[in-house]
């Protein structure tokens, strides 16, 4: 009762004689009471001058390590068709077994006889290329053959050229000779014909000397056309050159041209092999990718496409694989605002899914069933869920984590940061303050760059 009225109770009503009253209002009973309560306050004093561990609490997952570790799926590079399983769910695959087998649904790809008769085209553009080469080959050896012929051909032409000039030297001494020879004839006769005249000479004398006159007339005639011809023959010497450049350099022109119209097609058809070379190989890749094999050693867990017959596009996942070999690691996540509280290589204690444990997270000496690890990687970005990644190893100086761990399991993490009295730390809990921002002493915890 409350006593609320101005009427004590135990003034108006008789409570002596009840059992019940006697042994409450026993005077006994305070002393040991009040020993009770002064031995609780003590108590109570003294644990909270008792060391405290500031920790940050967190949930994440079981993961691997290394990321060629985790779970994976197999996709196929190629769209196609489901034709046959090599493999049913939970078998163990060794690294290039074969999982399933499939077919083309593109129609470009449905010959199965491409990669031979691409093989053939090969051969094909490979002879047609070794015999643009000879043509070109011969075509050099024609202009070659061409530009000698015209070397010789020119030096012909120039000999005569020559020829022809000394020629005209010569018929030209001859003229001035034979203009010499009609002007001593001219003279002759006209001292032969005054001496006629005189009686000193006979009229056969005179008739001889103009016989004479007359022959060296005529001969200088026939000089002068022969000098003329021998000029004649100089400038059919030089349009002989001249038309010998013409027809040759046509006639190279031409060998050239056909040469490298040659070696155009020999490129075009280069081009060709090594074009069909390309796809010869990428055909041949291609059939081999008709068997979906195992990246690496593992259990086979779920199949993603099942049935005989279904079509899936490239990309797409068919199977997933889990890693047979992996190192165990935790993925957990921190508040933003307990980030800056965590560093490379601090202590953290891990609690798994389905293993009993007594936690104390403020004492990690006394709490049963929780295991150590070590703070590895530290994500720099937040995550979707608003929180921070921390990627947790196991730390060599605990005892070892159970062996019946799989991926994907849950786990409550407690990151351990200072050691506080126990006082401090109820204060900071009633206030809502932060843990103590520190920095750790030892440079291992430093993230490595």
């Amino acid at each position: 009762m409350l006593n609320i009225s101005i009427n004590p109770l135990n003034k108006t009503v008789p409570l002596i004689g009840f059992k019940s009253t006697e042994k409450v209002f026993h005077q006994r009973h305070y002393k040991h009471f009040n020993r009770f309560l002064t031995g609780s306050a003590i108590f109570v004093f003294i644990v909270l001058f008792l060391p405290w561990t500031q920790n940050i609490r967190g949930k994440g997952y079981l993961t691997t390590l290394k990321p060629d570790q985790r779970p994976q799926t197999i996709q196929s590079p190629i769209p196609g068709r489901i034709e046959k399983w090599y493999v049913q769910e939970g078998d163990y695959v060794q690294k290039g077994d074969t999982i399933l087998f499939i077919s083309e649904i593109k129609n470009e790809y449905f010959d199965p006889n491409l990669v031979e008769r691409t093989g053939q085209q090969i051969k094909s553009k490979t002879m047609a290329l070794e015999s643009y080469g000879s043509k070109v080959k011969a075509l050099n050896n024609q202009i070659g053959a061409l530009g000698n012929e015209r070397k010789l051909k020119l030096e012909q032409a120039k000999n005569k050229l020559m020829q022809s000039r000394l020629k005209v030297q010569s018929d030209s001494m001859d003229l001035e000779a034979a203009k010499t020879n009609i002007t001593i004839a001219e003279r002759q006769y006209v001292r032969v014909e005054q001496l006629q005249k005189e009686g000193l000479k006979a009229v056969t004398d005179v008739e001889e000397k103009r016989l004479k006159w007359q022959e060296t007339q005529a001969k200088l005639i026939s000089q002068e056309n022969l000098l003329l011809a021998s000029k004649n023959e100089i400038l059919n010497a030089e349009m002989e050159i001249n038309r010998l450049q013409a027809e040759f350099t046509d006639k190279i022109s031409k060998a050239q041209s056909e040469m490298y119209t040659a070696q155009s097609s020999r490129f075009d058809s280069e081009a060709q092999v090594t074009k069909l070379e390309n796809e010869y190989t990428n055909y041949e890749m291609r059939n081999d990718m008709y068997y979906i094999r195992a990246p690496q050693s593992g259990y086979i867990n779920k199949a993603l496409k099942g049935g005989i017959g279904e079509t899936f596009k490239e990309g797409e996942r068919l199977v997933g694989i889990m890693p047979a070999d992996y190192d165990m690691a935790v993925e957990t996540f921190v508040e933003p605002l307990d980030l800056p509280l965590v560093h490379i290589g601090e202590d953290v204690r891990i609690q798994f899914d389905g293993w009993p444990v007594i936690v104390f997270s403020g004492w990690p000496n006394i709490s049963y069933g929780t295991y150590g690890g070590k703070v590895i990687a530290i994500e720099t970005f937040i995550s979707e869920n608003g929180k921070y990644r921390v990627l947790l190893a196991p730390d060599p100086l605990d005892h070892p984590w159970p062996s019946a761990l799989r991926v994907g399991s849950g786990a409550n993490t407690i990151a351990l940061l200072e050691d506080v009295p126990i006082w401090y730390e109820l204060w900071r809990q009633l206030n809502g303050f932060p843990p103590n921002y520190y920095q750790p002493e030892k440079d291992t915890a430093k993230a490595t760059k």
